[in-house]
């Protein structure tokens, strides 16, 4: 009766063990997570800082070229209108906030295209130096979306691995959304000379 007990409560004793070791894995996974969310949101803020410095050199270039500047500045205003956080990051507001994260891009491509109309604006200083940083935080928002991804990546396949997906399941841990490409990326751009 004694060798029995023993063995249930080492039973049982491992068991506990076990759930707080992974309870304390999916946590650590979670919150690795959070943060290359919020490295994600730092680099899309930092390319949203630039971009009213961007418009107002080009302003003083190109003054006929409002609606161009108008676009941005919406695009703009309604990319920060978007705020998604770890807690209710689900698939349709990641894809809310690529859209306009999308339309900020397309807006700003167009900026980009209109200087070449204007020798005196790719050669001021300020410009180039805006175009660089801009450049620098686009390269950074795809190492980061790409970090993001291996993150939420890591963290689904831990709650989905059994047995962690019996108890990831009673705590309520649910898969994360990842970052995708976007909508006509699929097809190679049309160049012509």
């Amino acid at each position: 009766m004694a060798k029995k007990t023993i063995i249930l409560l080492i039973t049982i004793a491992a068991v506990v063990l076990w759930g707080i070791v992974a309870y304390n894995g999916i946590i650590s996974a979670e919150e690795n997570v959070a943060g290359k969310w919020g490295n994600v949101q730092n680099v899309y803020q930092r390319r949203m800082d630039l971009i009213p410095n961007l418009v107002t050199t080009v302003k003083a270039y190109a003054e006929h070229e409002k609606t161009t500047l108008e676009e941005l500045t919406n695009a703009r205003t309604k990319a920060t209108q978007i705020t998604v956080n770890t807690a209710d990051l689900t698939p349709e507001k990641l894809r809310e906030f690529q859209r306009t994260q999308g339309e900020l891009s397309t807006a700003l491509g167009r900026l980009i295209a209109i200087t070449e109309n204007y020798p005196d604006l790719k050669a001021n200083q300020n410009f180039l130096e805006l175009q660089a940083q801009l450049e620098g935080t686009e390269n950074r928002i795809n190492v980061e979306r790409k970090n993001f991804n291996e993150a939420a990546q890591a963290y689904n396949t831990q709650i989905r691995r059994f047995p962690t997906v019996v108890l990831a399941s009673i705590f309520g841990f649910e898969k994360k959304p990842y970052f995708e490409a976007g909508t006509g990326s699929e097809s190679v751009p049309n160049v012509q000379f």
